[in-house]
């Protein structure tokens, strides 16, 4: 690892076991003490407030010609000037208020949009830069298998045959464990990705390190799957390298039922057909998502919540730019993805707890330990 990356600590079980019923739990505390090394965000740009200023200057302008003038015409003719006179400063206050409110509610929509605009500009970039399936990168990417070494490989045990069985039973482990480790090893790139994409995301950084953690390790494999959805068909996956891994092997690995409910959800989020910019913004809003142990959960919120806003201009805009609605479905409906990929990432961190307790059967590369918190030592569960 860098210098830069983040050294994870462990996230409490409760954080990691989530589902749908402790979706609205804030209650548990993190106790985890982390070294983030982090990079500031440049804020977005306020509204500017001159405009008041810029008002009463005026008003006390007009205020003091007006009453020159009512001295100097007092001196030829008091009742009829000052009428006059009167008359001429309500005429201008009224001319005035709507114009200076007006622009005033103008140049806080213009702020609005310009800031819209920015964070839109800046998770894009996010994206590109430390995505390993934008569009440019699987462009002529070669596709080969991943193929289980002849060892561990054996034929059906017949039923007669109690010792063949346990040898089938026994290499059928065999292929799991291999099967796990090969993945294991293609998914680890992404882990630092992620870290280096969420501290581009404006206002990550500005949580507390405990949060951070909790978004991260939590959220992470969210965030992978929604990268690599596009490369994932009801038959395989394809990872950065062009390996691609089998659903049969996928089930092997997991549970048959796990594995159709994965290529549900990466199936409904491919109809989408989200740009690389439209799809860095909902994987930021995935990571931005309301975690069990949260300290902050109201910022949390309302950092996804801009996120959100800024992916519906995006895609309406794409969508405006193409001349009709090539999507299958609304833009407003891809923050339902958000829950079901939640739902997803709670089962397969369930999954992962037979790894967990039978750790020293595995040779998992450390970063991908420890984002899914799979003991590496002794020391791992104290």
């Amino acid at each position: 690892m860098s210098r830069d990356s983040v050294r994870y600590g462990r996230v409490p079980k409760r954080s990691r076991e989530r589902g749908p019923e402790d979706s609205m739990s804030t209650s548990t505390t993190t106790t985890t003490t982390t070294t983030t090394t982090t990079t500031g965000m440049q804020q977005l740009t306020s509204p500017g407030t001159g405009n008041n200023n810029n008002n009463n200057n005026n008003s006390s302008s007009n205020n003091n010609n007006n009453n020159n003038n009512n001295n100097s015409a007092s001196n030829n003719n008091n009742s009829s000037q000052n009428n006059n006179n009167n008359n001429s400063q309500s005429q201008n206050a009224v001319s005035r208020v709507p114009s200076a409110a007006v622009a005033e509610a103008d140049q806080s929509d213009a702020d609005v949009k310009m800031a819209v605009y920015d964070l839109i500009l800046q998770v894009s970039q996010a994206h590109q830069a430390h995505c390993g399936f934008t569009e440019d990168s699987v462009r002529g990417l070669v596709r080969k298998p991943m193929i289980i070494p002849a060892s561990n490989s054996s034929q059906p045990a017949s039923p007669e045959d109690p010792e063949a069985a346990s040898s089938t039973a026994e290499t059928v482990e065999s292929q799991r464990i291999w099967l796990w480790q090969q993945f294991a090893v293609r998914v680890t790139p992404s882990v630092q990705r992620v870290v280096e994409f969420a501290k581009r995301v404006p206002g990550f950084c500005e949580l507390s390190q405990d949060d951070q953690l909790i978004l991260i390790k939590v959220g992470f494999f969210e965030v992978w799957l929604s990268h690599i959805s596009k490369m994932t068909t009801d038959s395989s996956m394809t990872f950065e390298d062009g390996t691609y891994i089998t659903r049969q092997q996928m089930e092997l690995m997991y549970e048959p039922d796990f594995v159709t409910a994965l290529m549900q959800v990466t199936s409904t989020l491919n109809a989408h057909q989200l740009a690389d910019a439209e799809l860095g913004l909902f994987s930021a809003a995935v990571l931005l998502s309301e975690r069990p142990g949260l300290n902050d959960v109201k910022a949390v919120q309302k950092l996804q919540d801009r996120l959100l806003e800024a992916l519906r201009v995006e895609v309406s805009r794409s969508q405006s730019a193409a001349s009709n609605d090539i999507s299958s479905v609304c833009s407003g409906s891809i923050s339902q993805r958000i829950p079901e990929l939640r739902a997803l990432g709670a089962r397969h961190a369930n999954l992962l707890d037979w790894f967990r307790r039978n750790w020293t059967k595995l040779k998992l590369p450390p970063l991908f330990a420890e984002i899914f918190d799979i003991p590496k030592c002794e020391e791992d569960l104290q």
